[in-house]
């Protein structure tokens, strides 16, 4: 099955690092949120109305024509799945918090074996379709979105107003029903105090600034996602070309403060990028926030040349296969905090060796 096989892996096809600049672009996301006309919202709905949901949408991605143009959808129930599997999924970004809480009849994930496409089927939405690309590829995203959309909509009647847009539970969404969003690793602008200064200004024009996992967490590893907050009013080609244009000045930015460091302060740079070497290839404990810190600033010496001995791909792996719920699918058994920070320090030992 698809989903044993995405679940199994700490690789993901937008983990790679092969896309433009994903020195600093981590990836690249599009969701939009969709309803169905004539359908109660899924807050309202009955257990039978959320599978008819579920059952419909895997209707039309099972079609031949569809398959051949978006490759192969496996349809699954969250309610099949463990609270492990649910977390593992949370942790690779392809579901909500909220969703893997929810198991009740009707709630599912449509993905696909690449990670790329992903549809969350009765969160807070109908359908969020949700395309995931390497680097700084927001508007191939969007356009792969965008073909998914067309093809669910050939076929379902979606909740649309002339004047307002595509209609969504929450007010924030309502119009393009669409959320772009980057994953940026911006750790010279922290070093250097700039990051504040930079990313403060990004409210005034329209965009979001979160950390790892989105809404309500905070950012963890020098990690940002930036988003656009509008969604009403804009065509989808301006919120795209939008977050790239401004996602272009903060690589400059970055990539300026980057070079500061090398310039003004490389021995205490390269001093800060072995130490964190040096505790992820030797620790015998550590947390979580420990090992996103170190695995940023030892990115960092990769970025720069100065560490030539990994890989960005290993790193990137490393952030999926440190979360709580990755680690304790590998040790086969839930684990307390203590005990996960031990395997934590053994897995990070174990893949710098490898």
């Amino acid at each position: 099955m698809i989903i044993e096989a995405i679940i199994n892996r700490p690789s993901s096809k937008w983990l790679e690092s092969s896309g433009p600049f994903s020195d600093i672009v981590i990836s690249s996301r599009v969701r939009l949120a969709r309803n169905l006309l004539d359908v109660p919202f899924p807050q309202q709905m009955s257990e039978k109305q959320a599978q008819d949901v579920v059952d419909g949408v895997a209707e039309i991605l099972a079609e031949k024509e569809v398959r051949q143009v978006l490759g192969n959808l496996e349809v699954v129930a969250l309610s099949e799945l463990s609270a492990l599997d649910r977390q593992i999924l949370v942790e690779k970004h392809l579901i909500s918090p909220i969703h893997a809480d929810n198991t009740a009849r009707g709630r599912g994930l449509a993905i696909r074996d690449d990670e790329a496409i992903s549809i969350m089927l009765n969160e807070e939405d109908h359908l969020r379709i949700q395309c995931l690309f390497s680097g700084l590829q927001v508007k191939e995203a969007w356009e792969l979105a965008n073909q998914v959309d067309n093809h669910l909509e050939s076929k379902l009647s979606f909740a649309f107003d002339e004047r307002w847009g595509y209609l969504t539970v929450c007010p924030t969404n309502v119009g393009t029903g669409m959320r772009a969003s980057v994953m940026l690793h911006l750790p010279a602008l922290m070093i250097t105090n700039q990051a504040q200064r930079v990313l403060s200004t990004l409210s005034q024009i329209g965009l979001a600034v979160r950390g790892l996992y989105g809404e309500g967490t905070e950012a963890t590893g020098n990690l940002f996602q930036i988003s656009n907050q509008v969604t009403l009013g804009l065509r989808e080609e301006e919120l795209v070309n939008n977050l790239t244009a401004v996602t272009g000045h903060i690589i400059e930015q970055e990539r300026s403060a980057r070079q500061h460091l090398l310039q003004k302060a490389r021995w205490q740079l390269e001093d800060r990028v072995c130490r964190a070497q040096g505790a992820l290839a030797y620790a015998r404990i550590m947390t979580s926030e420990e090992a996103l810190s170190h695995l940023s600033d030892v990115r960092l010496g990769v970025d720069l040349g100065i560490i030539k001995s990994i890989d960005l791909r290993t790193l990137n792996e490393l952030i999926i296969m440190t979360q709580p719920g990755y680690l304790q699918k590998l040790a086969g058994q839930e684990m307390s905090g203590a005990a996960r920070d031990l395997k934590r320090a053994s897995i990070i030992r174990e893949k710098l060796k490898a």
